[in-house]
């Protein structure tokens, strides 16, 4: 738990970690081209460093481990200060920050802005991390932080905590006008047009990603042992000897496709029974062993909606952390892909519905589909938890027309890869990849088999 010198010695730390935040964030990534319709029908466009959870601007390389920034040695250094209580006194080098984490939830706080508040990491210092823990009974150790990534420009590393079990931090740090919330709420808080904001959502999502998978790979799957943290918490080994299995954080691939049909005019949607009301959004399913990715695009598609699919073109991947605990880290690796059939046969036990949607139906969801509106609705969310007061709303309640009506249908907004898959569409636009999106039967694609 760490970064800001001042959290808990200071009402400067609010203003500590704006200065912090401002300056951490500004690698070059790829961009994508977010395209969509305001409720006046003016055409807004937003370039997308990368999309949300993607792009995080601590771990672009991984550094050598003989670099003081390398995983292996942070960590002995770490040993070294949590050792030597005079090194916890006097500016260290590098320095180490450490974001907290409570049952998923990263630390954050909010700061006033012009006309919607930001959200920021709650990042706190080692000796305040230490302090912290102490004072609910608790000694730190380095086998308790998980390396995140460093800035060795700035001279520093970043590490994640979970404290769920210290349910006395709580109150402590929400005196501080700090509180623990759900990445997703932070997703929908994050103004995608900010870069600082994105790269911060990529660290929480990551840490959280990592943690997660720390506290499912507790015990060896061969022999049942103990396992221990190695490398920084960046890998897992089993503590029996005669095992000494390597564990590796978990990854589950998962297809998001958007269908079209032959003439290219119509896109196939689905819900799902948990969607909220309205939302339609692309196919999706989980890679199967000995499974190729287009073969999991038609396998899915077809098993979902009984639509056989021919060509399937590569649009781009997204980490996704805000799946279930149970898969800390999924990857949406999305496409498009074409038709062969019409009719439709919805396997009722996956989806609630799927129809076919012409361009112009799509085109008006995204018309109507007000995610500036969203966006602040969870900022203004996530400054009430901070101060210590949470409003119940649901977002999608901000999804409406100017006269008040609800919209017939919203797809998801700019942090889901599914809105840049059809948005792509509708649009007919550039994937991130170089593939125009094709506007007859002729164009190639990367397999038909």
């Amino acid at each position: 738990m760490r970064a800001m010198l001042t959290l808990l010695s200071s009402s400067s730390s609010s203003s500590s970690l704006v200065l912090f935040s401002k300056k951490l964030f500004s690698l070059p990534k790829p961009s994508l081209t977010l395209s969509f319709f305001s409720r006046n029908t003016a055409t807004m466009s937003t370039n997308l460093q990368s999309h949300a959870f993607a792009g995080n601007p601590i771990r672009s390389k991984t550094p050598k481990s003989t670099d003081p920034f390398s995983p292996n040695s942070a960590l002995d250094s770490l040993k070294t200060q949590l050792l030597d209580n005079t090194l916890l006194q006097q500016p260290p080098s590098p320095d180490f920050k450490v974001l907290p984490f409570r049952k998923g939830r990263p630390l954050a706080s909010s700061i006033p802005g012009e006309m919607t508040p930001s959200w920021h990491l709650g990042w706190i210092s080692l000796p305040d991390c230490r302090n912290l823990l102490e004072n609910s009974g608790v000694q730190l150790s380095e086998d308790c932080l998980v390396y995140l990534g460093s800035r060795s420009e700035d001279d520093v590393v970043y590490w994640a905590i979970d404290v769920s079990s210290e349910a006395g931090l709580v109150p402590e740090l929400g005196s501080k006008q700090f509180c623990f919330v759900e990445l997703r709420t932070l997703m929908v808080a994050t103004d995608w047009a900010d870069e600082r904001a994105m790269g911060e959502l990529a660290i929480a999502g990551n840490a959280r990603a990592l943690l997660e998978w720390h506290n499912l790979s507790r015990f060896c799957g061969v022999c049942g042992a103990k396992t221990v943290p190695m490398e920084a918490g960046r890998r897992k080994q089993c503590s029996n000897v005669l095992c000494n299995k390597r564990i590796y954080p978990r990854v589950d691939p998962v297809v998001i496709m958007l269908v079209i049909d032959r003439e290219n005019d119509r896109a196939l949607l689905s819900r799902q029974s948990r969607f909220v009301p309205r939302m339609w959004s692309c196919l999706a399913g989980f890679i199967e062993p000995g499974e190729s990715l287009e073969e999991a695009v038609r396998r899915e598609t077809w098993e979902e909606t009984g639509i056989e699919v021919g060509d399937v073109i590569y649009h781009s991947s997204q980490p996704w952390p805000v799946g279930p605990s149970s898969m800390p880290c999924q990857l949406m690796v999305g496409f498009l892909a074409y038709a062969k059939s019409l009719e439709i046969n919805v396997d009722k036990e996956e989806l609630e519905d799927a129809q076919w949607h012409s361009r112009e139906d799509v085109k008006r969801a995204l018309t109507f589909a007000e995610y500036k509106k969203a966006q602040r609705t969870a900022a203004e969310k996530v400054e009430q938890m901070c101060k210590g007061v949470e409003k119940g709303q649901s977002l999608a309640a901000d999804f409406n027309v100017e006269s008040g009506e609800l919209a017939t249908m919203f797809i998801p907004g700019p942090f889901a890869i599914a809105h840049h898959l059809i948005s792509s569409w509708v649009h007919q636009d550039v994937a991130p990849n170089g593939v125009q999106v094709r506007t007859d039967q002729s164009s190639s694609s990367i397999s038909n088999l």
